[in-house]
């Protein structure tokens, strides 16, 4: 369980990162849930959340394994690929993403499979919701996976390399699940208890891909139905036109100039040997909150 609220925790993080210039910044409003009410909605917010969630179990199960935490697996036994040069060694000890997966996929998906609701229902229409997102942050680590090699020989000649499976950074997966969350499939429960598109002129989903059924609030205003908190006070770019500019961050209600004193690391020198010493500079800066 450590291993999975540490997954769970890393998750968080990047889901903050990720949106850390978003309207919706992945905080919480309340304690009913890790992401609060934001997930009694099915939108792509609660789409992304179910993904990184599930990706960090996946990434956190995956390193105990290699790193010998847990008594249930050890090292990645994944086959040698075929395109590895044939003096290169395989069998240094990898990430069991295998392992992590498989794991993930039980633990996290049994919430959803134990409910039993009405074929065709919008509370089916949810928990399929559910289960498609976790799948795609599953996939994104497994999928993301690659081969990892280090040289040995005399004075670092590199005449033999051992390689193994390594996790992608989960920087790397949280910047593709952001991908999956922008182009996000709106979805419908159909009578026969499947969901299908909204839009049929758009590509079936694909396992990889995150898909909602309720469309996003616009988290302009405080919300406690909602569990939106509302931008009012949140910095914003006054230069940018982008989601972090002061127009679309603070809807329209316009903005507040102060200044704040910044403290920083300046003319940092080296020594020899080993530390390095600086100075501390102070900076005098605008900066503005929504009002």
């Amino acid at each position: 369980m450590a291993y999975i609220g540490e997954g769970a925790k890393t998750g968080i993080k990047e889901c903050q990162y990720q949106f850390r210039q978003r309207r919706w910044n992945c905080s919480i409003v309340d304690n009913m849930s890790v992401f609060g009410r934001v997930m009694q909605i099915g939108s792509r917010e609660t789409a992304f959340t179910y993904a990184v969630s599930a990706a960090g179990v996946v990434n956190a199960i995956s390193r105990a394994c290699r790193e010998g935490e847990l008594s249930t697996c050890g090292c990645s036994r994944t086959a040698r690929p075929k395109d590895l040069p044939r003096d290169w060694l395989w069998g240094g000890c990898g990430d069991n993403v295998e392992y992590g997966y498989r794991f993930a996929k039980e633990f996290v998906d049994a919430r959803e499979r134990e409910k039993n609701f009405a074929k065709g229902s919008e509370e089916q229409g949810r928990v399929l919701m559910n289960l498609q997102n976790n799948e795609a942050g599953r996939r994104a680590v497994y999928k993301m996976a690659d081969v990892a090699c280090k040289c040995h020989g005399v004075s670092g000649s590199c005449s033999l390399k051992t390689c193994w499976l390594q996790l992608a950074e989960f920087r790397k997966v949280g910047d593709q699940l952001k991908e999956k969350y922008d182009s996000a499939a709106a979805m419908r429960i159909t009578r026969k208890g499947k969901l299908e598109l909204v839009n049929s002129r758009f590509n079936q989903p694909t396992p990889e891909d995150l898909v909602y059924v309720d469309p996003s609030p616009d988290y302009c205003l405080r919300n406690e139905t909602t569990g939106s908190l509302g931008t009012q006070g949140r910095l914003c770019n006054k230069t940018s036109e982008g989601m972090d500019g002061c127009e679309l961050m603070c809807c329209g209600r316009g903005y507040d100039q102060f200044k704040s004193v910044q403290v920083e690391r300046c003319h940092c020198k080296f020594h020899w040997c080993c530390f390095v010493k600086c100075r501390k500079c102070t900076e005098i800066v605008d900066q503005y909150v929504c009002k």
